[in-house]
């Protein structure tokens, strides 16, 4: 008998694209915007009662405090500053889900903020004092091998290790900039690929052919991809078939 493997599948949501009623049904977990990029309380409260109905986990996507760049260019903030900023936009998401009857699952950061993080112990830090300020035991979304995911580990934070379906990576598992053409993809079949050698066989090919040893728990589609819903559609229909359950 095959082994049965799981797997959660999260998007970022809350952004303006405005796609959130048909993505929502093919979500396991959700990172809404909660200002720092993109979002205000009244994209944050209709994310979220979207979540609740389609009962999928909500998370918070917070970023370094930059609507013009969307949250993608880094920031040169003081560790204080940075973390003050995390910590309003986690606060006013926690209100609107104090005040719709939801709880907050996980947190993973946003963009540059995501990709320092990863990298640099400074800002990785910050980060996790945010999430040792809320008052309930929070997950974090990070990528494997990260100093991130270190810190967070050693500050007894639970990790749930994330990749990116329709992103392609370097061989030290960074993601490929969006400045290169290569950066994502777009054909469903080769993010269905992609996704079944991680989950399956925790391998991703790099950019330039070298297998490369990946951990995932969460698979995030990014909700910007123009045929983001087609990816969705196909991987919901193509991991079950694959004996990969969507949890």
């Amino acid at each position: 008998m095959e082994e049965v493997f799981s797997v959660d599948i999260n998007a970022d949501v809350g952004e303006g694209i405005g796609n959130e009623l048909d993505l929502m049904p093919l979500l396991s977990s959700c990172n809404i915007a909660c200002g720092g990029h993109a979002g205000d309380l009244e994209s944050m409260k209709a994310v979220v009662r979207l979540a609740k109905k389609y009962n999928v986990k909500i998370g918070a996507h917070p970023s370094f405090p930059d609507t013009l760049n969307f949250g993608r260019e880094i920031m040169q903030l003081s560790a204080s500053d940075l973390y003050v900023s995390l910590r309003h936009q986690l606060s006013t998401l926690q209100t609107v889900l104090h005040d719709e009857g939801a709880y907050l699952y996980h947190v993973k950061p946003h963009g540059a903020l995501y990709n320092l993080a990863a990298k640099d112990e400074k800002t990785a830090r910050v980060i996790i004092e945010v999430i040792k300020s809320l008052s309930s035991p929070i997950k974090l979304y990070a990528p494997f091998n990260s100093v991130l995911a270190e810190v967070a580990k050693s500050e007894n934070i639970t990790v749930k290790f994330e990749a990116f379906a329709d992103r392609n990576y370097n061989g030290d598992l960074s993601l490929v900039s969006r400045v290169n053409s290569n950066a994502i993809l777009h054909e469903k079949e080769a993010v269905l690929s992609h996704v079944l050698s991680m989950v399956k066989h925790q391998k991703v090919t790099s950019v330039n052919g070298v297998e490369v040893p990946i951990k995932v728990a969460t698979v995030c589609v990014h909700g910007d991809t123009g045929n983001a819903l087609e990816i969705l559609k196909y991987l919901s229909d193509n991991l079950v078939k694959n004996n990969i359950k969507i949890q």
